[in-house]
């Protein structure tokens, strides 16, 4: 009976290394698999396992036969290619909302993507140590509890914190419970926030999801979306809330590329003179809006409305007063 079983299992121990242990630089041989299987109790003959090979590449998987000093074979292609494996670690990596033990959990879990060799030399890529992380561990399980609420369209619960110079948490509102109605979670600057409507005011707002705490989901039904994800992720800078207003900016050609970057490829381009374009686009008029202006240099000017630029130059003169 237990033959029996293993036998029916033989082509799932196949497949499985198959694609752990075989890549175009690492064929594996008839005998290799043999040994495989045999270390799980599963015999095999040769003939039977021709095959099982010849049923796995009628099922889908990309299975390449080489002759060399002996016959190999090794996976050509898996669901996920090298380069988007390290792009999936990469993301991983840069996520600051994602703490140092989780992420190297994750890594763990995406270098399987790829066969065990090419796992190793991405491992020998990776960096974490000294990254900027969250140390709130439940971060990642929060994501999946707002995804629920989301979903269900219910109201969410919970305490919102920042942390005070002695790295201990300050509870707004004194620790007592935010309720809001859910409408979407952006990915932005390396940390997940949650855009919501409070019920104490029914403006739209934004949380660090790695500064929430204690997460419930309620019974009463969630007021319906206000705002457009990619709009609203649009028109803030670094997640930093104000007044939303449309502005006029002046830029240098040079930097087309970089309001390309920061507005899209549909914001319109209107001709200022020889060597600078203006648009007009809506933004949140942020203190973070105006840093962002002055990290271009004299290539980027306010033009209007007056008192967005005039917000602008008071908050120049007041950067260069501490430097007098």
């Amino acid at each position: 009976m237990a033959k029996a079983s293993g036998q029916k299992l033989k082509l799932l121990y196949l497949r499985d290394y198959l694609l752990k242990y075989s890549d175009e630089a690492h064929p594996v041989t008839i005998n290799d698999m043999i040994a495989y299987l045999a270390e799980r109790g599963v015999s095999a003959e040769r003939k039977s396992l021709y095959d099982d090979i010849a049923s796995l590449q009628d099922y889908g998987l990309d299975i390449i036969k080489i002759k060399a000093k002996s016959t190999g074979y090794y996976v050509a292609s898996r669901d996920f290619e090298l380069p988007e494996v390290k792009l999936l670690i990469d993301a991983v990596q840069s996520s600051r909302f994602i703490t140092t033990r989780k992420t190297d959990a994750l890594i763990k879990k995406i270098e399987g993507l790829a066969s065990s060799h090419e796992g190793r030399s991405l491992h020998h890529q990776v960096f974490i140590q000294n990254r900027v992380k969250s140390v709130n561990e439940s971060v990642y399980y929060n994501v999946d509890l707002i995804s629920e609420g989301i979903d269900r369209g219910v109201k969410l619960s919970f305490r919102y914190f920042e942390y005070g110079a002695d790295k201990q948490r300050r509870y707004r509102r004194g620790g007592d419970q935010y309720v809001v109605s859910p409408e979407f979670l952006i990915w932005d600057d390396e940390n997940y926030y949650l855009v919501a409507c409070p019920d104490d005011t029914g403006d739209t707002r934004h949380y660090r999801v790695d500064k929430m705490e204690g997460i419930e989901l309620l019974s009463d039904r969630a007021q319906p979306r206000k705002n457009d994800p990619a709009i609203y992720s649009n028109t803030l800078f670094s997640m930093f809330n104000g007044e939303k207003r449309n502005v006029r900016i002046r830029f240098s050609d040079e930097l087309a590329g970089v309001v390309i970057d920061r507005f899209g490829s549909d914001v319109i381009f209107a001709r200022y003179d020889e060597h600078s374009f203006t648009v007009n686009v809506d933004v949140a008029d942020s203190p973070q809006f105006r840093a962002w202006i002055f990290g271009l240099g004299s290539g980027a000017e306010i033009l209007a409305p007056e008192d967005v630029r005039q917000r602008m130059k008071a908050e120049l003169e007041s950067v260069l007063g501490r430097y007098k």
